[in-house]
């Protein structure tokens, strides 16, 4: 099968939540769900009025199915408004 590679939109509550602390509990969850060998990418992006977005993008296996689960996992974390995917891409090689 081929790899799949996933980039998940975490919007915090308010421009006031440490990012930084959502990225490292976030990061622990994907490590979690696809390994801690996945390569993975965080970025930051400003969305509106001082509120950021925190960008994760990350490979995973395509039998893994339906990153629902991980979604849910990381919607838990104190501080997050909302997990959306924004992109999914199939990687063969």
């Amino acid at each position: 099968m081929a790899q799949a590679i996933v980039t998940l939109k975490i919007m915090p509550e308010s421009p006031d939540v440490d990012l930084d602390a959502v990225q490292k509990t976030a990061e622990e969850k994907v490590d979690s769900f696809v390994g801690e060998a996945a390569e993975k990418r965080f970025a930051v992006e400003p969305v509106a009025f001082g509120l950021k977005a925190l960008k994760i993008t990350f490979v995973m296996d395509e039998a893994k199915g339906s990153t629902e689960a991980l979604e849910e996992e990381i919607s838990s974390i104190e501080g997050v408004n909302s997990v959306d995917v924004v992109d999914v891409r199939r990687a063969v090689g």
